[in-house]
């Protein structure tokens, strides 16, 4: 996942996938402050689910309120919110063009070969005793 209006400063560390839940009834700003030449601050409506890359010693800082004013209500670190990647379900893009491909080509084949096996089957002779 990518943040391309505020990169992930790597400083020599990697970075984590973290998810954070709004399990309120109002409106928050998700906000980390403490590291260094990184801006991060996103809203989140009240069941919005928040996926974002992060460095490991990050804090996420909620912050709760009205429209005029907000309320540090919580901060939580990342290291909490750490979501796993499950690469095992994941293609590439190249992969899934030639999955479809594959898939196009087998099904042109059994097509194909459904019409030839028409043409070789014998028409039928009706026979009416009248």
């Amino acid at each position: 996942m990518s943040q391309i209006l505020d990169p992930i400063p790597q400083n020599g560390k990697d970075s984590i996938l973290c998810c954070y839940v709004n399990a309120t009834s109002q409106i928050q700003i998700a906000r980390i402050t403490n590291i260094p030449n990184w801006y991060f601050e996103r809203v989140v409506f009240p069941g919005q689910r928040l996926v974002f890359e992060a460095v490991p010693d990050a804090l996420l800082e909620i912050h709760t309120g009205m429209m005029a004013s907000a309320i540090l209500s919580d901060t939580i670190p990342c290291e909490r919110l750490y979501v796993k990647e499950n690469n095992a379900n994941r293609q590439s893009e190249k992969e899934k063009t030639e999955t479809v491909a594959q898939k196009s080509d087998k099904k042109q084949k059994t097509e194909t070969e459904n019409k030839n096996h028409l043409n070789k089957v014998m028409p039928l002779e009706i026979v009416v005793n009248v």
